[in-house]
């Protein structure tokens, strides 16, 4: 039974020779990111990563100050040549660029379609909507005793979410889930149904991930759009057909496609792999689970632990406009330049003891969401919102919770995800 927690990187270190953020295979025990990380943090902050295949190697950033100062820094770190590892091509970047790879007056009008949906006066109006599918989604999975607690628990209650936001009916929910499974799994043989780094992706290298289970979130988002276009709906996908962009550039039809898709992915995903995370973490440090039952109004503050601890996703990849020092390196005009989030989530030079668990933890300066960045993630309060409501619901219920089984891992570098946690609950 899988009970290791990171703490394990601090005790065996890795020998710089041997860290290879590139193979995937490093990614599936738990453990062997954090090593790394932890190496090149002491040893290579601003590392060199040789990539192998058609890919030319990127400097991996891993301490905190580093990864904010390229975030913060569009004009130099450009999210224009894509945002995750594979390099594309000009006619590539035309046909898959979503908000995420844009940068500057158009980033800024299509990030403003939505930006008052994810504000704080709407997603503050949620609580009660929030709570009573929490209890829902509690009520159904508890009673069962022993259970996935991923499948019934944190990829249930986020896609409901999700599809009250985009207006679907709950019938579609196990598709959303699917497609994102497809989609950010595209590394992962489980999940993928083609493989990122195979021949045959190539076919679909104008799809967004190389994955064809684009095509199908493509085609449910262009029904909703005919039906919704024109409409006065509030919903998320009323609002990208009937509101023109700050810029005066209206949404082109792949302008939406690549928009819905990215909210069907983000939506669900990483607060999905947060709530997991947070739960095996709460199982594997007893203690800190009894302080939020003895004292629920420290919730909201581990929270932000919950997110520094998980960092669900990995890495976000920038590309070097000129010629820059960083870290006592010198990156080149076109070099891939990756903030390794997680990496900087456990940097000693901000966080007091990082591989503690500490529900308690102050002035908790994470960089899950980016930091400083133009590109914050858009739907962060949502996101919080939710991690909050399903603890303050679900730990109060709970007399004993125990890990039932393996925790097997996404295959990727990208999404630090977990597929399943299996566990035995007795109720308060």
């Amino acid at each position: 039974m899988t009970t290791e927690t990171p703490t394990a990187a601090v005790n065996e270190p890795m020998p710089l020779a041997d860290v290879n953020l590139a193979d995937l295979d490093n990614f599936t025990d738990g453990i062997t990111p954090w090593r790394m990380f932890h190496t090149l943090r002491h040893q290579d902050p601003v590392h060199w990563q040789p990539e192998g295949g058609p890919n030319s190697g990127f400097w991996a950033v891993t301490r905190h100050a580093d990864i904010a100062r390229v975030d913060r820094d569009a004009e130099t770190f450009t999210s224009t040549k894509f945002v995750n590892l594979e390099e594309v091509d000009d006619d590539q970047i035309k046909t898959r660029a979503s908000i995420l790879e844009l940068d500057g007056v158009r980033h800024r009008a299509l990030r403003s379609l939505l930006q008052r949906q994810f504000g704080a006066s709407v997603i503050n109006s949620y609580t009660d909507f929030l709570r009573g599918l929490t209890a829902t989604t509690l009520d159904a999975a508890l009673a069962k005793g022993t259970f996935d607690f991923v499948k019934e628990v944190s990829a249930d209650f986020p896609i409901n979410v999700l599809a009250r936001l985009l207006d679907v009916p709950p019938q579609d929910n196990q598709q959303l889930i699917d497609w994102g499974n497809r989609i950010i799994g595209n590394t992962d043989p489980d999940y993928a149904d083609v493989l990122l780094d195979s021949a045959e992706s190539e076919q679909y290298r104008h799809l967004p991930f190389r994955s064809p289970a684009s095509l199908e979130v493509f085609e449910y988002g262009r029904e909703l759009a005919r039906q919704r276009r024109g409409g006065d709906g509030t919903d998320l996908v009323s609002k990208l057909v009937n509101t023109t962009p700050k810029d005066g550039v209206p949404l082109s039809p792949q302008d939406f496609d690549n928009y819905f898709l990215l909210l069907v992915v983000a939506g669900n995903e990483t607060t999905r792999h947060t709530i997991t995370h947070s739960m095996l973490a709460l199982l594997q440090h007893p203690d800190q689970l009894a302080r939020l039952k003895d004292d629920p109004s420290l919730i909201p503050v581990a929270v932000e632990e919950f997110l520094r601890w998980a960092s669900p996703v990995y890495h976000f990849r920038r590309t070097a406009t000129r010629g820059v020092e960083l870290g006592g390196k010198r990156i080149k005009e076109g070099d891939k330049v990756v903030m390794w989030y997680a990496s900087g989530n456990r940097d000693e030079a901000t966080f007091g003891n990082p591989y503690d668990f500490d529900v308690t933890r102050a002035d908790n300066d994470h960089v899950t969401f980016g930091k400083g960045s133009p590109h914050l993630c858009l739907g962060n309060l949502l996101a919080r919102t939710e991690i909050r409501i399903m603890f303050e619901e679900l730990i109060p219920r709970l007399a004993d919770i125990r890990l039932a089984g393996d925790v097997p891992r996404v295959r990727s570098n990208f999404v630090n995800g977990i597929k399943k946690l299996p566990v035995e609950v007795t109720l308060a």
